[in-house]
């Protein structure tokens, strides 16, 4: 089977290579995947440039997240069927085929397309999570930056079904109206002149309770300006590949606190049923078209170096995707 290899980290338009390799055999509590559609995220390309939390040994195949079809069971798994559709992450999503595990495995409606499907856990549990992570409750005000990224456009989605206010900052003109198109409102771009005042009189002057932070650099200390009294900064994300820039002052006099945000480290610890729900509303919100998906362009798993490379331009209007 094809599958998206690389063997140092670095440039995964350098590293990335596409090989031939068994096809894998699922363990006890295993499915394995014939992959139809895989997403590329902001944390897959970090891990092959060797920048992320966790790194695999290597050789290693690409990609944490996909869809497709149950192709084998493993011992014990008498959910699934052979043939079903799922949306489910495991490692090495950027093959033909590939193991995932069968508890976390999703059965899709018919309503939900493959592009929709590829990214429907990853980004769209963070913008949930991290709802929850900042104790955001009806008629809060939050304040995010990045707001045209994937995490950004599902946690505003969310958030308007919630009755959560959020400011969504971005940082091209052109991305207000792109994010209006998906119904997001609020939107400031941080080029303009006055942009603060702006953010002012949309919130009314009422506080804003938290920030969610996904470029770092000195975004982070803007978002922490406009914070309300013993506000929030959630760090979750390095756009910039900068440190986060805060004014002292700010800190001091807003009595703010900065926290860090990892799925990863926070996903494991939700109660099951809480994890179940989750998942359940984003496979709800999505069916019925209330969270919207996008996608910027899909590539075939042949051409993977150059999706990648596609993926961490700037200026995207939603995910690149991989075409198994």
């Amino acid at each position: 089977m094809r599958s998206a290899i690389y063997s140092q980290f670095g440039t995964p338009l350098k590293v990335l290579t596409i090989e031939d390799r068994p096809v894998p055999q699922p363990g006890p509590g295993e499915v394995r995947i014939r992959m139809a559609m895989a997403a590329i995220h902001n944390h897959d390309l970090l891990t092959i440039e060797g920048k992320y939390g966790s790194l695999p040994a290597l050789p290693a195949v690409a990609g944490t997240e996909a869809t497709g079809t149950v192709d084998a069971l493993g011992e014990g798994v008498t959910h699934l069927k052979i043939g079903q559709r799922v949306a489910v992450s495991g490692k090495g999503t950027w093959a033909d085929y590939y193991l995932a595990s069968a508890a976390m495995a999703v059965p899709l409606p018919d309503s939900i397309h493959d592009t929709a499907a590829a990214q429907l856990i990853s980004m769209p549990l963070s913008a949930l999570t991290l709802l929850d992570f900042v104790g955001a409750e009806k008629g809060d005000w939050l304040i995010q930056n990045a707001a045209n990224g994937a995490v950004g456009k599902t946690l505003a989605m969310f958030a308007k079904k919630r009755g959560i206010r959020v400011v969504n900052l971005v940082r091209r003109d052109d991305a207000v109206s792109e994010l209006a198109d998906l119904g997001i409102e609020d939107v400031v771009s941080t080029t303009q002149e006055g942009w603060r005042e702006t953010v002012r009189a949309i919130t009314g002057g009422a506080p804003i309770k938290a920030g969610v932070d996904g470029v770092g650099g000195p975004a982070s200390g803007e978002l922490v300006s406009t914070l309300g009294d013993n506000g929030l900064l959630v760090s979750f994300g390095l756009m910039s590949g900068q440190p986060m820039q805060l004014s002292a002052s700010d800190m001091i006099f807003k009595q703010a606190t900065v926290k860090g945000f990892w799925l990863a480290k926070i996903a494991p610890t939700l109660p099951v049923e809480k994890l179940k729900s989750m998942i359940g509303e984003i496979v709800e919100s999505v069916a019925k078209g209330e969270v919207e998906l996008t996608v910027s362009d899909v590539f075939d798993l042949s051409d993977v170096a150059k999706a990648a490379a596609a993926a961490g331009e700037t200026g995207r209007k939603g995910k690149v995707l991989i075409r198994g």
